[in-house]
């Protein structure tokens, strides 16, 4: 087995996007779904070692479901076309993943909050009021700005948030409802021999950006 396979399956699906089909075809889905299960496994062993912090997350663990939850979104496919991992998942489920999505449209790994709830947004803002200095200097490092762009899908506050200033020194961090960053995968370096170590360089340039959320919304 390899990406490859997976890549090809994952074509195949979203050009026959249904039960059916996924009943024809279960035994090939499982092939390709145990096979990446075990490299997910490899890699969280891997990262174990290079984090001490590193909460273990066994690759079924990891694994997100395949299909879509059609009882909140109607009118989305029966499936996903790509298969989601969050590793480094913390027992409280309170701690932002390490995130890795493979996917015939896009493939990138990702990690920090995504539109998180009201009560861990606050706990974020709060850690930026405090110590921002600390946090921007994360973000302004070379190789942090060389290797991750800053998801930002357009829905930052237009103003302060309550109970900040308009004029606060880091306005333009506490107007943000989102704090995740994201590095952009091609399918060949997915399908590259030294994919899984190039995961682990990502895991470790991320690591003080996770930190510092982490941090702020469990102390």
């Amino acid at each position: 087995m390899s990406f490859y396979k997976l890549y090809n399956f994952l074509r195949d699906l979203q050009k026959n996007n249904s039960k059916d089909w996924m009943d024809e075809n279960r035994s090939q889905y499982l092939e390709v779904r145990n096979w990446y299960i075990q490299w997910l496994d490899e890699l969280n062993t891997e990262l174990a070692k290079v984090d001490k912090d590193y909460h273990d997350t066994p690759g079924r663990k990891a694994i997100n479901r395949i299909n879509n939850n059609l009882m909140f979104h109607p009118n989305k496919p029966v499936y996903k076309d790509h298969f989601g991992a969050g590793m480094d998942l913390a027992a409280n489920g309170k701690q932002g993943d390490f995130y890795i999505h493979l996917g015939t449209r896009e493939s990138f790994i990702a990690g920090g909050f995504y539109k998180p709830k009201k009560e861990i947004l606050s706990s974020l803002r709060d850690a930026i009021d405090y110590n921002g200095a600390d946090y921007k200097k994360i973000l302004n490092k070379k190789s942090f700005k060389d290797t991750f762009h800053i998801i930002n899908d357009g829905d930052s506050l237009k103003t302060a948030p309550k109970g900040y200033s308009q004029d606060h020194e880091h306005i333009d961090l506490l107007r943000l409802k989102t704090f995740a960053v994201q590095h952009d995968l091609t399918q060949n370096e997915v399908q590259a021999d030294d994919f899984k170590a190039k995961c682990i360089e990502v895991y470790k340039e991320m690591k003080p950006f996770r930190a510092y959320l982490n941090k702020a919304v469990t102390v």
